[in-house]
């Protein structure tokens, strides 16, 4: 059981000596000196949270990319979960006839097209194919296309993507092929396509980047512990530039026919569409779905000098274990309280700044209360707070969950809409933030957002 919590700020707190390419909600620093000074006057014995002033440790975010149910482009993606639209429907990438779930998040008509050569994307592994999909998307965004990689510094540019299990297709492929017709049909691309950390390495061969690349395993906590490790990179100096998130291409019989073994998964074939009901009642498992959303992340000083599209500042992130079950969470919601606040003080932010959040939220009996129980701890005063949960239209991307998240959350900063949490016929009492409940909301997000993990497989 891993928690991870990370902070993102609307935009850096000079906001007037930064060029941005879309519309960004922001605030003076007047308003934001005296929201800090009410507080600290509520709190006594309170101390004023630091945040990072150093230009050269101040990390942004300037691009974005993905590949999702909703598409590979993110104003597409984000309009689809504003309009409350599901990207669930029936699995038809091989028979799942006989599996007591028969729904997912399958993506269909993926194009790679102009991203990988033909000859090398014959062989991948979906996993990598979504990776360095979003990967050069984000850098494209981040105004990094191929033309203007010569700008950039490739010693101090790195790749951190994580997978919750990566190549799994070609490892499954490869073992059947090994029990059925013996070793020598072992394709030699086997171990290299399946390992997880090939999808980060083909992604920076491709670009050239030779700064810190590896890819982390957190199960659904994977991206954001990418994104914590990308900005440590570059606060130690060691990167000016780095390309974070996650992927995983969960939709195989052996990945789904796992889930359902250890009862994680809804079995509401009969609607795939409403399978996914966070904070419902009525909620049976999560929607198991693929995809792949990574941020490119800077230094301030490094994202300055090229004049890069400044899309959000991430303030914090920080670690740590629920040490209690192999997959339960504590249903008090301790550990994950406790990581939050201390995400609250790395990132310098007083919990009652916080105005969004965008939960981790799965569908699950038992994980849907244990957050929600950890929120409570935290944020005491629930009134203004809004609460929603992208899986009810996506499902659970496992490794790229936090990285999709992450998109959703910059791109609801950025246009001041939340999308809605859809599917929510029987609302589960006490619950008591508002969810954002089927129907899209505006909102001016505060100048703090909170994106937390929870991780949970079980119903």
């Amino acid at each position: 059981m891993e928690a991870q919590a990370t902070l993102l700020l609307p935009v850096p707190s000079a906001p007037t000596i930064f060029k941005t390419s879309s519309p960004i909600i922001v605030k003076s620093q007047a308003q934001i000196h005296a929201t800090r000074r009410q507080l600290l006057a509520s709190h006594p014995s309170a101390i004023a949270p630091k945040r990072e002033k150093d230009a050269k440790k101040r990390i942004v975010v300037t691009g974005m990319g993905l590949v999702s149910v909703f598409g590979s482009d993110v104003g597409t993606f984000y309009d689809s979960l504003l309009a409350g639209e599901s990207g669930i429907s029936l699995i038809d990438k091989f028979d799942a006839s006989s599996f007591p779930t028969r729904f997912g998040g399958q993506i269909r008509g993926f194009n790679s097209n102009g991203y990988i050569d033909a000859k090398s994307d014959k062989r991948l592994d979906d996993c990598q194919r979504y990776c360095i999909v979003a990967g050069k998307k984000a850098l494209e965004d981040a105004g990094v296309g191929s033309h203007e990689l010569s700008k950039i510094d490739k010693d101090c540019a790195g790749v951190v993507v994580g997978t919750g299990i990566g190549g799994v297709t070609i490892f499954s492929d490869n073992v059947e092929s090994l029990i059925e017709r013996g070793y020598k049909k072992i394709t030699p691309f086997f171990i290299p396509y399946c390992i997880p950390n090939m999808g980060p390495a083909l992604l920076a061969k491709d670009l050239g980047f030779m700064g810190p690349n590896y890819s982390i395993s957190a199960a659904c906590a994977t991206s954001n512990f990418c994104f914590c490790a990308a900005a440590n990179h570059i606060r130690e100096g060691k990167a000016d530039l780095m390309i974070a998130g996650g992927v995983d291409a969960s939709i195989i019989p052996v990945e789904l026919g796992g889930l359902v073994a250890c009862g994680a998964l809804s079995q509401r074939n009969d609607d795939p569409q409403t399978a996914c009901r966070p904070w419902d009642k009525d909620r049976d498992g999560f929607v198991l779905s693929e995809g792949a959303g990574v941020l490119v992340m800077e230094s301030l000083e490094h994202a300055m000098k090229r004049d890069a599209p400044i899309l959000a500042e991430y303030l914090g992130g920080v670690v740590n274990c629920d040490a209690y079950h192999i997959t339960n969470p504590r249903f008090d919601g301790l550990c994950v309280s406790s990581c939050i606040r201390s995400c609250l003080v790395n990132a310098g932010v007083f919990a009652e700044e916080v105005n969004y959040i965008n939960a981790h939220a799965t569908s699950t009996v038992v994980g849907d209360l244990a957050e929600v129980n950890a929120l409570k701890k935290v944020f005491k005063n629930k009134e203004g707070i809004k609460m929603n949960a992208t899986k009810s239209m996506i499902g659970h991307c496992m490794g790229a969950a936090g990285g999709l998240e992450a998109i959703a959350t910059i791109k609801a900063i950025q246009t001041g809409w939340l999308h809605p949490t859809i599917n929510q016929f029987n609302p589960e009492p006490g619950i008591e933030f508002d969810t954002v409940a089927n129907e899209k909301q505006q909102h001016e997000i505060n100048q703090f957002q909170v994106r937390l993990v929870l991780v949970d497989t079980t119903p």
